[in-house]
């Protein structure tokens, strides 16, 4: 009867190493699989910081050139541009040269105003695609986190019931 009961204890000891051992390896599968939605958060992060960079130094370009354009500097660049553009105007002949200079500058004007309305609609694109994207992570990463809890809940009540421990 001793022994009998000896062997039940010890299979059931065996059993309980086997589930822990199980459950641990899901553990440990669950927090590899964290690791790396880390991993992939962490460098797409990392990659949507260098695109914004990169378009917060094009939005500087543009804004500076923008500024450059307009004539922010009015008193150096009036007199720099009136001494550059009296020759061209200068070797225009007739009212039609000028008629067609001018829509020149114009035409060049607008094609820099719709490149730089691009950059901007860009980098916007790109920042809400970087936080779309991070609430994607962030949310399976939560998932993972979950589905982990869940996990060692359902393996503590699995063997608080094979023990017979009331578990509430």
């Amino acid at each position: 009867m001793t022994q009998d009961l000896t062997q039940k204890w010890l299979a059931e000891i065996q059993t309980l190493k086997q589930q822990m051992a199980e459950l641990q390896q899901k553990r440990d599968e669950a927090w590899e699989s964290s690791q790396k939605w880390r991993q992939l958060y962490n460098t797409e992060s990392e990659q949507r910081r260098a695109d914004a960079k990169m378009y917060q130094q094009a939005i500087a370009s543009v804004k500076a050139e923008l500024q450059k354009l307009q004539g922010i500097n009015a008193d150096t660049i009036t007199e720099t541009s009136t001494t550059a553009i009296e020759p061209e105007i200068s070797q225009l002949t007739s009212v039609e040269e000028l008629k067609a200079k001018l829509v020149n500058v114009i035409q060049e004007r607008d094609s820099e105003a719709l490149h730089r309305n691009r950059l901007i609609q860009a980098l916007k694109t790109e920042q809400e695609n970087h936080a779309q994207t991070r609430n994607n992570l962030t949310t399976a990463l939560g998932d993972a986190i979950d589905s982990l809890a869940q996990l060692r809940a359902a393996g503590e009540a699995k063997k608080a019931d094979e023990l017979g421990v009331d578990h509430q």
